[in-house]
């Protein structure tokens, strides 16, 4: 019974002694222990059969139990003896509490005594240093009231010598002393409210007053307005008198310079009278001339009187400027008729020139002092190089190179620009309608000499190349643009922009689509009986070389014209107002000079396509059904052939500065030959199979010319653009999938059906159609193959256009290209 209730104890126990590992290890780390009962994976049936490891040892079985009874009887006493002294553990605890919080109060109670201890001593050092504040306050306020006193000394000191020596006109001490007493005075504001301080205050106001009135009499007795100057000069007195302005209200100093200028130039508005010979604007030189006598005169009498910051010299030239451009305007008003362009053009440049000679003179300082024009706001930077040498400058080149040229540092802005000139804009019609004149009687002269002296001449220099007029008009675009953006950059700008346009389209219809060749190809009747028998280097009607070389120099002129165009917007843009900027649009001109380029392309092509037309017609007239043996390439592909190297060489050669042009030219033709060549392959019919061959033979022989068109006849070899290349290659291989159909056995439909729709990929019923004809079919054959046809397409998803679209459109030819040249080295063999 005993040993199953320990059985059961054991159980119980390593049920809830089931430790972790972590904890495990951890009492190993404290408590190490070699004893194999210890350990956490203990076995007993090992533990056992460690003692027991044979039969023998059980002999000694009750010395083992004994042993280990004996030691758990000693566990039993540890256990015992821990528990029993763990009885005191909660008596102890609440001993030690109570202990630690007698402690505290301990510790409170000596807190709150250091406080107490603390407030007494601040208490102490307050009434320590409340005598030592008070000393500090007293010693303040006396240093503020002697400080006080000195300055009220010295104020009723300065006032009493301010008014004695301003009776003295003792002017240069008192700018120093007035100077003095308006500082001083100033820390007695806020005592204002004391009278003998508010009654100084009063007394200086007064004394200033009295200066002020006094300096204007002195000036007014000096200078008088009318009268002669007095012979003494100026004075040391007045010289002193502007320093005391300094000082003063501004107004005063105002007042000085006011009347002083006045005085000096009233000799000016009586010599310049509107009613005198001398006023108007031919001789406009000698108001300019006078002002500088006047100026030079000012600085060697009056030089030194007037302090140097008052920039005494450039407010004379400024209110001469003011002066002279109120009086000019209004003499222009009243005799607006007899004005002309060159005298406006003359008084402008005469007037310009002035102010250019102002800027390098003043800094301009003094015009945001007075009513005059504020400075000029900063141009924008030129972005591209249509005009460089602006500054006057009359010649300018006429060729390329003066776009090309590097752009100059720009020149620093002239603050007194528009000064005077600003009066002419209201008269600046005049100058444009002269410039309108001018730009039509020289179109005409352009068209004159252009009838006069003919296209020009093949093999020469000339022949392709910009037509000279061209750079005429603008080099004279140019002269007018700087002088008018000299003038103004207002609405005369604009005016002048549109002048600009009108004699742009004219120049593009007049001189470049008024002499493109007329094309007469289709004005002349072909028969049929003269298109068979056209022989190989035979005539027909296309343009000659001389025309030829003509459309390609309008072409390269219209190219030139319409990059010029472009920088003359820009640059218009650049010198016109910000404000007015959007109203520059010359896309208009670029455009028509862009149809100028268009037709003459159009042209070129339709010459070489018009000269290929009859060979065409006669390859279509040809009895290709009784063709019996392949030969050499027909006359006809010799004829286009022969037509290509006639006006592609020249063409090339003429366009060599518009590269990109002659490649629209290319690619134009491409487009144009290869679907007429297939309109005309259709009409081929009926086709043998040696005639099909023979077919084969010559679109190979085209391709090849086509593929080598952009370099035929040079002898520089340029690849073609790839661009050009897959077009060539795309039209003349679906000639060659079409021949190819018709060379196909027709039996079965099926097969034939299939080969069509596979290497055509040609979905309309019209083309297969076609096909048929040209093999010669039965009409009864025909029905039956357009409905299997039809049964044999394949019903992918609708294409763009709503119609079926093949999906092998792109790889059939491609595939079938091998088998083509495969062919055409049998036919090679059999040659």
């Amino acid at each position: 019974m005993m040993e199953d209730e320990e059985l059961e104890f054991v159980e119980d126990l390593e049920a809830i002694l089931h430790l972790t590992p972590e904890v495990q290890l951890a009492i190993e780390q404290v408590f190490p222990s070699q004893d194999p009962l210890d350990r956490a994976d203990f076995n007993a049936v090992e533990y056992i059969n460690t003692l027991f490891p044979t039969e023998q040892s059980l002999a000694n079985i009750d010395e083992v139990v004994n042993n280990i009874r004996l030691k758990i009887r000693r566990l039993d006493d540890n256990i015992r003896t821990v528990v029993r002294g763990q009885t005191n553990v909660g008596q102890d605890g609440r001993q030690a509490l109570e202990e630690a919080q007698k402690a505290i109060q301990q510790l409170f109670g000596k807190i709150k005594d250091i406080k107490d201890k603390a407030e007494k001593s601040e208490q102490m050092v307050k009434e320590i240093t409340r005598d030592i504040k008070q000393l500090d306050h007293a010693k303040r306020h006396l240093t503020t009231s002697i400080t006080t006193l000195n300055h009220l000394h010295m104020l009723a000191g300065g006032v009493d010598s301010l008014e004695a020596m301003t009776r003295k006109r003792q002017y240069g001490e008192v700018a120093n002393l007035l100077q003095g007493v308006v500082n001083v005075l100033e820390h007695f504001q806020k005592y204002m409210g004391i009278p003998q301080i508010r009654q100084l205050s009063e007394r200086v106001k007064a004394a200033q007053s009295e200066l002020g009135t006094q300096i204007l009499a002195d000036f007014e007795e000096a200078f008088p307005v009318q009268g002669s100057k007095k012979s003494g000069g100026p004075s040391m007195v007045l010289r002193d008198a502007c320093l005391v302005a300094n000082v003063l209200d501004p107004r005063i100093k105002q007042e000085i310079i006011k009347k002083f200028i006045r005085q000096h130039l009233s000799e000016y508005l009586v010599l310049f009278q509107e009613n005198q010979d001398v006023a108007w604007l031919d001789k406009i030189d000698r108001r300019y001339a006078w002002i500088k006598r006047q100026l030079v005169d000012y600085e060697e009498k009056y030089g030194r009187m007037f302090p140097e910051e008052w920039c005494m010299t450039e407010r004379i030239a400024v209110e001469f400027c003011h002066i002279t451009r109120t009086e000019l305007a209004k003499l222009m008003r009243t005799r607006a008729r007899e004005i002309e362009v060159k005298l406006l053009l003359f008084a402008i440049q005469r007037t310009t020139n002035f102010e250019g000679l102002l800027a390098k003179r003043f800094s301009g300082c003094t015009l945001n002092d007075g009513p005059g024009p504020k400075k000029t706001e900063t141009l924008l930077e030129p972005t591209n190089p249509f005009l460089e040498d602006e500054s006057g400058e009359e010649n300018v080149s006429e060729k390329d190179e003066d776009l090309d040229r590097p752009k100059k540092p720009k020149a620093p802005d002239n603050p007194f620009h528009g000064i005077v000139s600003k009066c002419f804009e209201p008269h600046l019609y005049v100058y444009i309608e002269s410039q309108d004149k001018n730009l039509g009687e020289l179109i005409n002269r352009f068209v004159s000499d252009f009838r006069t002296q003919g296209p020009p001449k093949s093999g020469t220099d000339e022949a392709g190349a910009v037509l000279p007029s061209c750079a005429d008009l603008f080099v004279y675009y140019k002269k007018c643009m700087v002088q008018c953006s000299q003038l103004s950059t207002g609405e005369p700008m604009i005016a002048l922009t549109t002048i600009f346009q009108k004699y742009l389209r004219e120049y593009a219809w007049k001189i470049l689509s008024g002499n493109l060749p007329k094309n007469s190809t289709n004005s002349g009747g072909l028969t049929i009986s003269s298109l068979l028998k056209e022989k190989e280097g035979s005539e027909v009607a296309k343009f000659t070389t001389e025309e030829l070389c003509l459309i390609c120099s309008i072409l390269s002129t219209a190219e030139y014209c319409l990059a010029t165009t472009q920088q003359l917007e820009e640059k218009l843009k650049e010198k016109v107002d910000k404000s007015l900027m959007e109203r520059i649009n010359l896309t208009g001109e670029m455009d028509t000079f862009s149809t100028v380029i268009s037709n003459s392309i159009q042209l070129l092509v339709q010459d070489l396509d018009a000269a290929c037309d009859p060979a065409l017609t006669a390859m279509s007239k040809m009895p290709w059904q009784s063709v019996e043996h392949v030969g050499d390439q027909s006359p006809y592909v010799t004829s286009v052939i022969m037509h290509i190297k006639q006006n592609v060489p020249i063409i090339r050669d003429n366009l060599a500065s518009t590269r990109k042009y002659f490649t629209q030219f290319c690619i134009k033709f491409t487009n144009s030959f290869i679907p007429k060549f297939i309109n005309h392959l259709f009409r081929c019919k009926p086709i043998s199979m040696v005639g099909a061959e023979q077919l084969l033979l010559d679109t190979h022989s085209l391709k090849t010319v086509l593929l080598d068109l952009p370099s035929i006849g040079s002898q520089v070899v340029r690849k073609a653009p790839a661009s050009y290349t897959k077009i060539v290659v795309k039209g003349m291989t679906r000639a060659e999938m079409i021949l190819k159909v018709v060379m196909a056995p027709h039996e079965p439909s099926v097969v034939f059906a299939d080969n069509y729709i596979k290497l055509l990929a040609d979905s309309n019923p019209e083309t297969f159609q076609k096909i048929l004809d040209m093999k010669a079919s039965q009409r009864s054959e025909q029905s039956s193959m357009l409905e299997l046809f039809r049964q044999r397409l394949p019903t992918p998803p609708s294409g763009p256009d709503g119609g079926p679209s093949l999906s092998f459109n792109t790889h059939c030819p491609q595939q079938e290209a091998g088998k083509i040249n495969k062919l055409q080295l049998s036919i090679a063999a059999r040659l």
